[in-house]
C-alpha cells in the first residue's frame, strides 16, 4: 500500500494573453485523499491539473507534495502517475509490456518489472491478458490498462484528467468504481479532473467546483449537493427548480412554506434553487396547482407540475408514488428541504 501524501496548490495563476486560466487557485489535498475537480470546459480544472503534474507553468504561486516545494522541478522528477482520456498505449507492445514499460524507463530489472508489471494488472481485473496487444481489448479495458501503468511506477501521486470521457455510459459507471477501489485499495493521493457531475459525486472525498479560473467550493459531495455555496455551484450541480423566494432573518419563505435560507442567500425577494427531489406533490382534488407532464425514468420520476402563477416546476420521486399521477391532476405541493440557496432575482 502506497504512503499517501499531502499536495498543495498554493495561490495559483496561469495567464494566456489576455485569458487567466487561473485566477489565484488554492487548493489542499490530504494523503491518501480523491479530490475531483469540477466544472465546465475552459474553468481551469485541467490546467491545475498539469501545473501540478509540470507539464504545464504557473504564472505565479506555488506546488507542494509531501511538503516539498516542486514549483521548478521537471515533469519527469516529480513521481507522478497520469492517467488521460486517450489511453496512449504502445501498439506494438504487449499489456504487461506496456504496464511494465515505465519501470523499465527507470531501470527497473526485467524481472521486477515484469512481477510489478502482473501484480497490477490483476489489481485492474485483468491479470489473464498481460499476453494480449492494445488493438485486441476494449476501450474500458485499455483504459484500466493505463491505470496500471500509472499505478507501476508507485508514484507519489495519481492524476487523471477526463480518464472515462471517450467510454460509453455503462462501462463508464463500472470503471469510475473501479478506479475508486483501485485507489482507495492503494491508498494513494489522487487528483480527478472531469466535467460530468455524476462521475465526481460518485468517487470523491471531497469535489471542488471550478468556474473561470477560481475554486467556487469544494467540500464533501453530500455537502455540495445539499448546501451549495454559490449561486453556480447551485445552479452547475445537479437540476434546480428556480422559484421565486423572499428572505427575512434567515428564513426563506417559497411555495408556501418557510425554510432556513443557506448561508450566500440574499435578503428581500429574490430566486431560491430547489432540488426536484426535494418538492413534493400530493393528489389533493382541492389542490391550486396542476399535473402537466409524468415523465417515467426506471425507479424514478419527474413530475412537471403548473403553479396557478403559471410557472412549472419539476419534482423528482419514486415511481410508485408518481404512478397515480396523470396530466391535468389537481395536486399540492410541498417542500421537503432543510434549506434554499436564495440568489438575485
Amino acid at each position: 500500500m502506497t504512503q499517501g501524501v499531502a499536495v498543495e496548490l498554493t495561490e495559483l495563476t496561469r495567464v494566456y494573453g489576455t485569458t487567466r486560466a487561473l485566477d489565484g487557485l488554492t487548493l489542499h489535498i490530504d494523503p491518501g485523499e480523491l479530490v475531483a475537480l469540477l466544472g465546465p470546459s475552459g474553468c481551469g480544472k485541467t490546467t491545475a491539473l498539469r501545473i501540478l503534474a509540470g507539464l504545464d507553468e504557473a504564472t505565479s504561486g506555488t506546488v507542494s507534495v509531501g511538503g516539498a516545494d516542486v514549483s521548478r522541478v521537471p515533469a519527469n522528477k516529480r513521481d507522478m502517475g497520469m492517467v488521460f482520456q486517450a489511453y496512449s498505449l504502445f501498439p506494438h507492445l504487449t499489456v504487461l509490456d506496456n504496464v511494465a514499460f515505465g519501470l523499465k524507463m527507470r531501470g527497473k530489472g526485467k524481472r521486477d518489472r515484469l512481477s510489478r508489471a502482473a501484480e497490477m494488472l490483476e489489481l485492474v481485473g485483468l491479470g489473464a491478458l498481460g499476453g494480449r496487444y492494445a488493438k485486441e481489448l476494449s476501450g474500458g479495458q485499455q483504459q484500466r490498462v493505463a491505470l496500471a501503468r500509472a499505478l507501476a511506477i508507485q508514484p507519489r501521486v495519481l492524476l487523471l484528467d477526463e480518464p472515462l470521457s471517450a467510454l460509453d455510459a455503462k462501462v463508464r459507471t463500472q470503471l469510475r468504481e473501479e478506479i475508486r477501489r483501485v485507489q482507495l485499495e492503494v491508498g494513494i493521493t489522487t487528483l480527478f479532473v472531469t466535467h460530468d457531475q455524476e462521475e465526481a459525486l460518485a468517487v470523491a472525498d471531497r469535489v471542488g467546483v471550478m468556474n473561470q479560473g477560481r475554486l467556487e467550493q469544494l467540500a464533501a459531495p453530500a455537502e455540495l449537493y445539499a448546501h451549495p455555496a454559490t449561486p453556480f455551484v447551485a445552479d452547475f450541480v445537479g437540476l434546480n427548480n428556480k422559484v421565486p423566494a423572499t428572505v427575512s432573518g434567515g428564513t426563506a419563505a417559497l411555495l408556501g412554506v418557510s425554510v432556513p435560507a443557506l448561508p450566500g442567500s440574499v435578503d428581500g425577494g429574490g430566486v431560491a434553487m430547489v432540488r426536484p427531489e426535494s418538492i413534493t406533490v400530493t393528489a389533493d382534488p382541492a389542490g391550486a396547482a396542476t399535473v402537466s407532464a409524468v415523465s417515467f425514468l426506471g425507479a424514478i420520476s419527474r413530475v412537471t407540475v403548473a403553479l396557478p402563477d403559471n410557472a412549472t416546476v419539476s419534482a423528482q420521486m419514486a415511481s410508485s408514488a408518481a404512478r397515480g399521477l396523470t396530466p391535468g391532476d389537481p395536486v399540492r405541493i410541498g417542500l421537503d428541504s432543510d434549506g434554499v440557496l436564495v440568489s438575485p432575482a
